[in-house]
């Protein structure tokens, strides 16, 4: 029989994170102490959410890895397919905040069935698009359950979290995207391998059923931490957008969704428009974008492990800048290798990877922390994905400058996003070591 996540006095085995102790033992300083700490019920709690946010990963990447395909097949300017991830994201900041509000009002784990059930219909109904007007209709209702997927999954875990290692234990949450992306390249390698193109990307989006099966271990193994949910349950302001624009939170929200705005701007650019500049401008079959892309992501995995150890060493605010620069300092140097190059661009793919990936590693205990748990979704659903929508703004961006800068001149504009994030940095307190409340 299942067992209520109000009830933590039925299972007394499984610590909650009131329940942990404070002091640091030999046990906590091993390099998974924070796995140790989450408890069984905290570890099936990541189970889910490493899953759904890997799963929203590949459901997002079936289309840039397929935009060349669907450019040639639909007759699209650079514009036209840039307005495919724009309106992608800029959806996902109503399905962030919606999800944020379902998450604080139902609890976590029902809003997270949600919004994993939302992006698989919608990416699978994409490859029966007939035309581009449909294409970017059902883009955009895909981007309703993207937008939420990682803000609800971020906070289920966070509530289960200790404070000294929520840096780390969010980061691998995060490092989940790159195993996404790095299965989606996978696919994309072998099906544009044997099926025509034509009909190839049609099938990299039908794959994107296969977060349909991950909801159903989430509803049978997975609960909201006992002691969030308790303190939810205790309060009347719940899931509610004038609380988290209220005056004590004004200013958090604000520079929250700024500096989401400048990260996103700057990853969002990169992870739209390097496949078709590897093809387009570097000239590279499928198979050697495959390979490029291998060294992008292995450098992101890695990115965002290393990150998370850091923002629980330096602090959220200090990891966050220190790769702000380096992520801005990467893109002008990767996308100015001279013609005939390519080894180098192939080795400089990890550092830019590590980089542009490493920065995400503190956003999940960091937004956590910022907020009360009573309005902790709303508040991270919101920041999270307006960012991301205005950062959406950015591919597009470089879709119309592609025309007369090229698309390698175009993509530097995305270090433009990570100067703004360090700016937003100067509004915000550094939150390492807070206890969620």
């Amino acid at each position: 029989m299942r067992t209520s996540p109000t009830t933590p006095s039925n299972l007394p085995n499984e610590t909650t994170p009131a329940s942990r102790p404070t002091t640091q033992g030999a046990e906590d300083n091993g390099a998974f102490a924070w796995r140790r700490d989450l408890g069984p019920r905290g570890r099936r709690a990541f189970n889910g959410a490493f899953g759904g946010y890997a799963l929203d990963s590949y459901d997002f990447f079936a289309l840039p890895l397929s935009m060349v395909a669907i450019a040639a097949y639909f007759g699209l300017s650079s514009d036209q397919t840039g307005l495919l991830t724009t309106v992608t994201l800029v959806v996902s900041a109503v399905g962030g905040a919606l999800a944020g509000i379902l998450a604080d009002r139902i609890g976590r784990v029902k809003a997270l069935m949600i919004t994993v059930i939302t992006y698989a219909i919608f990416t699978v109904a994409c490859g029966f698009a007939p035309n581009y007007e449909s294409l970017l209709v059902l883009r955009a209702f895909q981007g309703l359950g993207f937008g939420g997927e990682w803000a609800v999954g971020a906070i289920l875990v966070a509530e289960y979290a200790s404070a000294r290692h929520r840096g780390r234990t969010l980061a691998f949450i995060q490092s989940s995207w790159a195993v996404g992306w790095a299965l989606a390249v996978i696919v994309y390698t072998l099906v544009f391998q044997f099926v025509d193109e034509d009909l190839a990307w049609r099938v990299m989006f039908w794959t994107g059923a296969l977060p349909a099966l991950l909801v159903f271990y989430i509803r049978r193994n997975v609960t909201d931490a006992p002691q969030a949910a308790e303190q939810r349950a205790g309060t009347a302001k719940r899931g509610s957008f004038a609380e988290i624009f209220r005056p004590g939170l004004l200013k958090t929200t604000v520079f929250a969704s700024l500096l989401a705005t400048g990260v996103q701007g700057g990853y969002y650019t990169l992870a739209t428009w390097v496949p078709t500049f590897l093809k387009e401008e570097r000239g590279l079959t499928v198979v050697g974008t495959g390979g490029y892309l291998t060294s992008l992501i292995s450098g992101a995995f890695t990115g965002y492990l290393t990150g998370g150890y850091l923002t629980d060493r330096l602090g959220r605010k200090k990891t966050i800048a220190l790769f702000a620069f380096l992520s801005a300092g990467c893109i002008l140097v990767y996308t100015h290798i001279p013609s005939g190059s390519n080894g180098l661009l192939l080795v400089l793919g990890f550092p830019l990877g590590f980089c542009m990936s490493a920065i995400f590693s503190g956003f999940g205990s960091f937004l956590s922390e910022l907020y009360p748990t009573a309005v902790r979704g709303t508040g991270q659903g919101f920041t999270y994905n307006s960012g991301r929508a205005v950062g959406a703004f950015f591919p597009t961006l470089v879709g119309f400058l592609a025309g007369s800068w090229g698309v390698g001149g175009a993509l530097v504009f995305g270090a433009v996003g990570y100067g703004i994030a360090v700016l937003a940095l100067l509004g915000l307190p550094e939150t390492r070591g807070r206890e969620l409340v």
